[in-house]
């Protein structure tokens, strides 16, 4: 790569690492920059969704030994962790949407619950040394509070997602007290709402905008003064891989929940996200028609922990993220730009954004 590699890709560099969910938009740059790094990159997950998705449009299959697995399998993922026998998993593959977990609440359960214990069970059965669960700021009881969540705060979760991503949490911490000491060493990952080109999946905002303009329809917004803590995908994959990283230098120090959160002045309106979005690309008309089912006005995550304890500081502002977010989908559908070109550019910008931060 062009720049030198950082201490913690120094870390996994050559290491066996097994991303589930690598079909998805967030595996796909997180496969993507394993791979730039000198990883040896292994995934499971299920086919990609929708059309167009980042697992076919970049072509990740070319940098990851991919398998087709559904992870409600205890037999399937236990059998295949044993063949690649990794040193760290990266545990992403889940049921990921709020609103499609009210549609299919069992699966959701099924999915993001039973699935993290086989993940698990199949990694400390096949001398795993680190594992990182991704999980959600949404796992906490929302008191609509002015405070950020903190990692000792209490779990919750009004909708079947968010209940779902907390018992995963308990699963995670259950495992690590249960067989952790001395073998395998587990965190979890508590992130906010993710943004980036190449997502295209249903009830999210980016790609609602993405499809609005694409169709030159109105965008609709379901509560354009509820705020969320926006990220660009890579820094959530940056926390993930200073974690890991962590993980197998200093496992007791680094087991537990952390919160990946952004800066407080990145906590903003879906409202403003859309407007600002509009600036680099095209402005779509705006609808807005409230819904009946229960979300969050606010939220927000204390992430001194990550700053303090790993030394995580994303080096993209919001202005920044959205910038790129909005440049990436313009150049991908307008320009024709190719997608592998695109994120490994833009992840090379964000690594070099780490250096000169010296971070």
């Amino acid at each position: 790569m062009a720049t030198e590699l950082l201490p913690f890709e120094r870390r996994l560099c050559g290491e066996r690492v097994l991303v589930t969910g690598h079909t998805g938009f967030t595996g796909g740059w997180l496969t993507a920059w394993l791979a730039g790094i000198g990883a040896e990159v292994h995934g499971l997950a299920l086919a990609p969704e929708t059309t167009p998705n980042l697992f076919e449009a970049a072509r990740i299959g070319e940098i990851a030994r991919h398998r087709v697995l559904d992870i409600r399998s205890t037999a399937d993922v236990l059998r295949c962790v044993k063949e690649i026998r990794p040193s760290v998993v990266v545990h992403l593959a889940a049921q990921p949407l709020v609103r499609r977990s009210y549609r299919e609440p069992v699966d959701t359960f099924a999915t993001n619950v039973i699935g993290t214990a086989n993940v698990l069970e199949a990694a400390r059965a096949s001398g795993v040394r680190a594992a990182v669960v991704i999980t959600t700021d949404k796992v906490y009881r929302n008191r609509e509070w002015m405070w950020s969540y903190r990692e000792v705060d209490e779990l919750g979760g009004k909708d079947p997602y968010s209940a779902s991503k907390a018992c995963a949490e308990l699963v995670a911490a259950s495992y690590q007290a249960s067989y952790g000491p001395g073998g395998l060493a587990i965190a979890t990952a508590r992130g906010g709402n993710i943004i980036g080109g190449g997502d295209w999946s249903e009830d999210r905002l980016v790609p609602d905008f993405v499809r609005a303009i694409l169709a030159g329809q109105p965008i609709v917004l379901r509560n354009p003064q509820a705020t969320r803590p926006w990220q660009h995908v890579l820094s959530l994959c940056h926390g993930y891989l200073m974690l890991a990283a962590a993980l197998l230098d200093k496992p007791a120090e680094h087991v537990g929940g952390w919160n990946l959160g952004p800066a407080s002045e990145e906590i903003v309106p879906v409202g403003a996200v859309v407007e600002r979005l509009s600036r680099t690309w095209r402005a779509p008309e705006v609808k807005i028609e409230p819904a009946n089912l229960a979300e969050a006005q606010l939220l927000a995550l204390d992430s001194t922990k990550a700053r303090d304890g790993l030394g995580w500081r994303p080096p993209w502002g919001l202005e920044t993220v959205l910038a790129h977010t909005a440049e990436w989908y313009r150049d991908f559908h307008d320009g024709g730009a190719d997608a592998r070109t695109l994120l490994e550019g833009q992840i090379a910008q964000y690594r070099k954004a780490i250096a000169g931060a010296g971070a």
